[in-house]
């Protein structure tokens, strides 16, 4: 495999956060989903998503880096003894058999014990899955479950405040390790549907709320809804459309609490004939008023 700094375009000294971007920005532009057909991208994809599994796991990127395993993540032969140059040396070389052993040993317990040693240092391979949740699931957490294609499934606990394209790494849910070794890990990279009012930007969730004219033009309390749950909003007298009211700590979960959901007002008229409305409209003239003074040719 190639080097997995080249792949990601990092230097070998760089932060973890570096790796992040790194990953993320070529993830987004490599992605199957964005690129059907097109196997060349499926293919960087992957090379891409191996080099961070491997860079992402500080105990892999220190191993790679002191050259125990490959970039494939597999450990690298061991060093080669003795009986090993006795193959190559031919018949008649003193250690192609077992007696060339007999100053140091009496059998392959010694030999038999090392390599049962290195087994136990081989790790599995990590398995890579998608998995696709709902945005209020994304917001306030969830347990889904994947099926997967050797059968069985896989329960994935979803944190709360996840982030759109986040990795989410299963310990010991990938594959098996050859001898008695552990297993790898499950990467789950998730994607975040999107939700028919609600958008999200960092840790504040916006909602475009209709009113009425009278409740823009009075002032009411609307019920409103939240990621956690609808509450009563109070809106102002004389709001307009454009008028963002904020709903602190009703947000997408952080370390320190949560962020805001921030209120667009956007008045609506009724589709609907409505001939009470229509005769105070055709009464009502306003002095000193133009909507459009500031747009004037």
């Amino acid at each position: 495999m190639k080097d997995p700094y080249e792949i990601l375009s990092v230097a070998r000294d760089a932060e973890p956060a570096d790796i992040r971007k790194a990953y993320h920005r070529l993830a987004k532009k490599l992605h199957p989903d964005l690129n059907p057909g097109d196997k060349e991208a499926e293919s960087r994809f992957k090379e891409v998503a191996s080099a961070y599994d491997l860079l992402s796991d500080p105990e892999k990127r220190r191993r790679f880096d002191s050259g125990e395993i490959d970039a494939s993540g597999a450990e690298k032969p061991p060093e080669k003894y003795y009986r090993d140059y006795a193959a190559e040396a031919g018949p008649g070389y003193r250690y192609e058999n077992q007696s060339g052993y007999a100053d140091f040993m009496d059998n392959d317990d010694f030999l038999a014990e090392m390599f049962r040693r290195q087994a136990r240092r081989m790790r599995g391979a990590d398995a890579h899955y998608r998995l696709a949740v709902d945005f209020l699931d994304a917001v306030n957490g969830a347990t889904k479950r994947i099926s997967l294609p050797e059968g069985g499934s896989l329960d994935v606990a979803i944190p709360p405040g996840l982030q759109d394209g986040q990795i989410l790494r299963l310990r010991g849910k990938g594959g098996a390790a050859p001898g008695e070794g552990e297993p790898g890990d499950a990467l789950v990279e998730v994607s975040i549907n999107p939700h028919p009012f609600f958008t999200r930007h960092g840790d504040n969730i916006h909602l475009d709320l209709p009113v009425t004219f009278g409740e823009a033009v009075l002032g009411a309390e609307i019920k409103t809804p939240t990621p956690t749950g609808p509450v009563m909003l109070k809106t102002p007298k004389g709001a307009n459309t454009g008028t963002v009211l904020r709903l602190k700590g009703k947000g997408a979960p952080r370390r320190d609490g949560r962020g805001d959901l921030l209120v667009k007002l956007r008045i609506v008229a009724p589709t609907e004939p409505n001939a009470e409305l229509e005769a105070f409209l055709s009464s009502w003239a306003p002095a000193n008023y133009d909507p459009r003074r500031d747009i004037k040719p």
